[in-house]
């Protein structure tokens, strides 16, 4: 199969005689010398349908549908949002299934059983009737011994988001989230006419559906709607997940976190220095997109909910500035040396104990919560401290520059999706702990 794949993309052709279903033949005459990446029509193809398929044992097969949504040059697709409400929409249409789960394709299922935990909070009769989502904490597989690029992301999937469940419920994470439909999408409207009403009852082959699902999967159907506004995953940010998770919460929606001991989905992370920092830098200008717009957690989302839970928003987006701190502290004990004066009280200061308090409060606390309650190494502790300091040097202040270039009208590099294929060279050193500081370009 692999070997198949490589020559259709080599050649940019599929060979129709190669393919003896004709429903797969059909499928690929819409490749044409035309399609491309940007631009292509709407793909709609039924894979599996329960009312149909079976399995070997005669078990009807759930309904699998793959939609790739029409993209034209001429109008924003809006990356993953944009992907995600063409989804909800479609599949409104033809299965109308009232939980909607969302999952990374780099993502699989390590727990069977994830899903009845999360309706276990949907179904319950004493849940909040604004529960609108739960979410499965972000985990990786294949992260070697020590993490030595700080891969797993332990205090923002596993133990300040604790913290944020307390109160009005965790950030949606951007995987593994199960969603009440009716929170995040409205049923397709096609002028006047609501497909709500009888058109799940009729097979997702028949004419009616398909033709629905694909006017719903076109480029022209969002506008002069409230799609990725006021409606579904919300758009103006490279971080669409916590925007939208904002947003919801800002509503009055809830959310909570489910955090078994077995991971319900596990899924690839960087490798290799240069990914990681890259991936951090995206994050953080997505975070600065979502603090410097009307809907600015310190001040909306101060308004509009609890105002503890609203900073907790505002940590993260404004995490960026660290970087000025980071610099200083990187910078000033070379220009203290140089000048001859001291950066640190002296011990028979009065002012050394309070320096001294808060220096071992501050990283005992952050190796508590990491090593106590979070179950990790002291390396792998040791391992984020050192990463931490390399993103306040390199990432958050290149997300500030890219904002502000951003903010000035100057074109940036865009969207730069966080490779997660390795080779086998990368992926020997990389579980040997051998740290890789050697990178073929700067932070594009």
């Amino acid at each position: 199969m692999k070997s198949r794949i490589e020559t259709v993309v080599q050649s940019g052709d599929v060979s129709l005689d190669e393919i003896m279903e004709s429903d797969f033949q059909n499928a690929f005459k819409k490749w044409t010398p035309d399609f491309a990446r940007r631009q292509h029509p709407t793909v709609i193809e039924i894979l599996l349908d329960n009312c149909v398929d079976k399995d070997v044992d005669g078990v009807v097969m759930p309904n699998l549908i793959y939609i790739s949504r029409e993209k034209s040059n001429d109008k924003p697709h809006n990356f993953k949002a944009g992907a995600l409400n063409v989804m909800i929409r479609a599949s409104g249409l033809m299965t109308d299934g009232q939980i909607v789960l969302v999952l990374d394709c780099d993502m699989y299922s390590n727990d069977p059983e994830a899903p009845l935990r999360a309706l276990c909070y949907f179904m319950d009769p004493n849940a909040d009737p604004k529960l609108a989502f739960v979410q499965f904490p972000q985990r990786f597989s294949c992260i070697n011994k020590n993490d030595i690029y700080a891969s797993e992301f332990l205090p923002e999937t596993q133990i300040l988001s604790l913290g944020m469940d307390g109160l009005l419920g965790v950030q949606f994470m951007g995987t593994g989230g199960f969603f009440k439909r009716h929170v995040i999408g409205d049923v397709p409207t096609f002028g006047v006419n609501k497909f709500s009403n009888g058109i799940q009852s009729k097979p997702i082959t028949s004419r009616d559906v398909l033709v629905s699902a694909h006017e719903a999967a076109s480029c022209n159907y969002e506008d002069n709607t409230n799609w990725g506004q006021q409606t579904g995953f919300r758009y103006g940010t490279l971080t669409e997940d916590t925007y939208t998770g904002f947003r919801l919460h800002c509503e009055g929606w809830k959310s909570v976190i489910c955090n078994p001991k077995r991971a319900a989905f596990l899924g690839g992370s960087p490798s290799n220095l240069n990914d990681m920092l890259t991936q951090i830098k995206r994050w953080y200008l997505g975070y600065l997109e979502i603090f410097f717009n009307k809907y600015c957690p310190l001040t909306y989302g101060v308004r509009s909910m609890n105002p503890l839970h609203a900073l907790c928003y505002t940590h993260y987006t404004l995490r960026s500035f660290w970087s000025i701190p980071v610099i200083v502290y990187a910078f000033l004990p070379q220009v203290s040396l140089i000048n001859s004066f001291s950066v640190f009280p002296k011990v028979s200061e009065d002012g050394f104990l309070l320096h001294a308090l808060l220096f071992l409060g501050a990283y005992g606390k952050d190796f508590l919560d990491f090593v106590v309650f979070g179950g990790r190494t002291t390396q792998r502790w040791w391992s984020h401290q050192r990463m931490w300091l390399m993103w306040g040097l390199s990432s958050y202040p290149f997300a500030l520059l890219e904002w502000s270039l951003k903010s000035l009208g100057v074109s940036t590099s865009g969207f730069n999706v966080t490779s997660k294929v390795v080779d086998e060279e990368q992926n020997r050193l990389y579980e040997q702990g051998v740290f890789e500081f050697g990178v073929e370009s700067v932070l594009p």
